[in-house]
C-alpha cells in the first residue's frame, strides 16, 4: 500500500521514490516511514527502535541482501542465513567500531567450499552493499562468518593428528 507524507509540511523538492521521512510522535520518539506503507517506531522505549540499532540493521540487511544471489549459488536457493551486528558507542557518542557476524549453514561443507563462501560474501559486501560503502570511510565495519574458523581449525587439527578424512578407494568401506 503506497505512502506519502501528509500535508503538515511540504515534500521536498529533492524527494524521490526511494526516500524516507520521520514524523515526530512524541517525546524524543518518531515514526520513519518510507513510500511503500512501512512504518518504524523509532525511540529508546517498549516497541521502538533507536536510531543506532537502525544503523547496525541497514549494515546487515545490505550485507545480507547483497550477498544473497552469490550465497544461493553456493548454499541452495533455500538457505538459511542470520546476521549480527554489535557495537558500543564510545565517549564522543560514536561507535568507532561495528562488528557483523554471519550464520550460515556449513556443515558438510569442505574447507575450499567454506573459504569460497567467505571470500564470496566479503566480495559481494564491498562492491555492492551501499550502505557500508557510504559508512566505512567513517566507521571501521568487521565481517565475521560464524563457525568458518572453528570448522577450518577442527579440520586442521584432525590432519596433524592423522584423524582427518583420507580418501577412500572406489570399492572400500569407511573404517
Amino acid at each position: 500500500m503506497p505512502s506519502v507524507p501528509d500535508d503538515r509540511f511540504p515534500v521536498p523538492d529533492e524527494a524521490t521514490p526511494e526516500s524516507v521521512w520521520a514524523d515526530r510522535s512524541g517525546h524524543r520518539t518518531l515514526v520513519g516511514r518510507n513510500r511503500r506503507g512501512v512504518e518504524i517506531p523509532i525511540g529508546k522505549g517498549e516497541g521502538e527502535i533507536s536510531p543506532g540499532e537502525l544503523l547496525k540493521l541497514a549494515l546487515i540487511g545490505c550485507a545480507g541482501m547483497t550477498s544473497d544471489i552469490n550465497l544461493a549459488r553456493r548454499l541452495g536457493e533455500d538457505f538459511e542465513m542470520r546476521l549480527w551486528a554489535h557495537a558500543t558507542s564510545d565517549e564522543d557518542n560514536r561507535y568507532p567500531e561495528i562488528t557483523e557476524q554471519v550464520q550460515l549453514p556449513l556443515e558438510g561443507l569442505t574447507e575450499a567450499e567454506i573459504a569460497s563462501v567467505v571470500k564470496v560474501f566479503g566480495r559481494a559486501v564491498a562492491a555492492g552493499c551501499t550502505v557500508e560503502r557510504t559508512v566505512v570511510p567513517g566507521t571501521e565495519v568487521s565481517h565475521q562468518i560464524l563457525g568458518a574458523e572453528e570448522m577450518s581449525a577442527a579440520r586442521e587439527q584432525a590432519e596433524q593428528t592423522g584423524q582427518g578424512d583420507q580418501p577412500e578407494e572406489p570399492g572400500q568401506e569407511s573404517r
